[in-house]
C-alpha cells in the first residue's frame, strides 16, 4: 500500500493478507483496553481477537486509502463457502481525500490502543 501511495497509483487492488499484526497488538494491550473501553469485549476471546483484528485491518486500510484521495469499494472476491477471507479492496485515485478519513483512522487507533501502528496506517500525508 505504501509503495502504491508513494507512486500515486491510479488504481490499487488489494486481497487480504498479513492481517496478524493488528490482532497481535490488540492482544498485547488487552488488559489496558478492558479498563478503557467496553468495546474490548469484541476481542476478549482469542478467536475473536484474530477475526476482529483481520476485519479491522481491512477497515484501517480503507481509511488509509480514502485519506490519500482514493475512492474505495470493498466487495466479495469469492463465495464465503470457498474462503472466509475473501474481501477485495479496490481503490481509484480521485485526488480528493475523504475529509474525515485520516481523523477517523487516528481515532480508531487511539480508541483501540493501536497507536504503535500509526506509522503503518497514517504514514506521511
Amino acid at each position: 500500500i505504501q509503495f502504491a501511495l508513494a507512486k500515486q497509483a491510479r488504481h490499487i487492488v488489494l486481497v487480504p493478507c498479513c492481517q496478524a499484526e493488528v490482532a497481535a497488538v490488540l492482544r498485547k494491550h488487552k488488559n489496558e483496553s478492558f479498563g478503557k473501553t467496553p468495546l474490548s469485549e469484541i476481542w476478549r476471546h482469542p478467536i475473536h481477537t484474530r477475526e476482529f483484528g483481520s476485519h479491522l485491518t481491512n477497515v484501517l486500510r480503507c481509511l488509509q486509502l480514502e485519506s490519500h484521495g482514493y475512492q474505495v469499494t470493498v466487495t466479495e472476491l469469492v463465495g464465503w463457502e470457498h474462503s472466509i477471507k475473501n474481501e477485495l479492496i479496490v481503490a481509484t485515485r480521485t485526488d480528493s481525500p475523504r475529509k474525515n478519513a485520516r481523523t477517523r483512522l487516528q481515532q480508531i487507533l487511539q480508541e483501540l490502543n493501536l497507536q504503535e501502528l500509526e506509522a503503518r496506517f497514517l504514514g506521511p500525508q
